[in-house]
């Protein structure tokens, strides 16, 4: 069994279609499909039930992705390992939450880019616990996640400390008021989410009219036009609460700080990128950088 055969396995996987994963590989069609045919004659069974739609997984099948996954990724980390060099250079991905990316990190991938321009470097958005099982799964090198991290695989580091705060119409004059609006969130997973539906319950708000938006930008949108309320760091709001568009009410202490985290694997290999990376948050204490390298 090679490597490259675990490779096109994988693709084909992912893709469900033989066509679709050849394209995403390069080759020519006859050739994935030969390699997977030459894999189950080598395996002696079948990897994929094939049907009009393309190609599922069978339990065979489903069973080698979780050791193909496995070994690619040691392969991968092991090229990246022994291409190592001290000036940081190659790719780098990171995940935010949305409010930290629009906040908190234009200004430090900024100057990360002016200082390492070799580093290609990438940053997806999503919620909390969405990042933290990509990082958990070698997706992402980290990521900026906006509750705490106690997974036994990861490591975590303080970043930022955001004050949070309910956020509303302009038209709603009190925070009492405020709690029986319904919430714009985002998908379950956002840490901002779950505070929010704490207060509510803290308020005897059990059940309440739960909207889902894909963007920041959407839920401040809805927020503004009266829709609902919201809850998100100040950092965030400020500016439109200064142009009127919002108005601002400070949640009980218990549930008004959050610190945003930016997590990693523990066993994945710390890059000269990613090493200056962490060094570079600002608030991040000297002795957390270190025990992440």
């Amino acid at each position: 069994m090679e490597s490259t055969d675990l490779r096109v396995f994988q693709s084909v996987a992912q893709e469900g279609s033989i066509t679709k994963a050849a394209s995403r590989l390069g080759y020519v069609q006859s050739n994935v499909t030969n390699r997977i045919q030459q894999l189950e004659t080598e395996l002696n069974t079948s990897l994929f039930v094939r049907h009009n739609r393309g190609m599922t997984l069978s339990s065979s099948g489903k069973t080698l992705l979780g050791y193909a996954d496995k070994i690619i990724r040691m392969l991968d980390e092991a090229s990246r390992a022994l291409s190592a060099t001290e000036e940081p250079k190659g790719p780098l991905q990171i995940g935010s939450t949305q409010t930290a990316a629009a906040v908190r990190l234009p200004k430090l991938l900024a100057s990360y880019y002016a200082l390492y321009p070799d580093v290609h470097l990438s940053l997806s958005t999503n919620h909390s616990q969405s990042l933290m099982d990509k990082v958990l799964q070698y997706e992402l090198d980290g990521a900026f996640i906006g509750c705490p991290c106690d997974h036994p695989d990861m490591q975590a580091i303080p970043a930022f400390d955001e004050e949070l705060v309910v956020v509303s119409a302009p038209s709603v004059t009190s925070l009492k008021e405020a709690a029986a609006k319904p919430i714009l969130v985002f998908s379950k997973g956002c840490s901002y989410r779950d505070v929010l539906h704490q207060w509510q319950e803290s308020a005897g708000i059990t059940q309440p009219v739960i909207m889902e938006f894909g963007t920041l930008e959407a839920i401040i949108g809805g927020v503004s036009a009266g829709l609902g309320i919201s809850v998100m760091p100040r950092a965030v709001i400020h500016k439109h609460e200064a142009d009127g568009a919002v108005r601002i009410h400070e949640l009980p202490i218990s549930y008004s700080h959050m610190t945003t985290h930016f997590i990693t694997r523990k066993d994945s290999f710390v890059s000269s990128a990613l090493r200056a990376f962490i060094e570079m948050i600002p608030t991040t204490p000297q002795s957390s950088v270190t025990s992440l390298i």
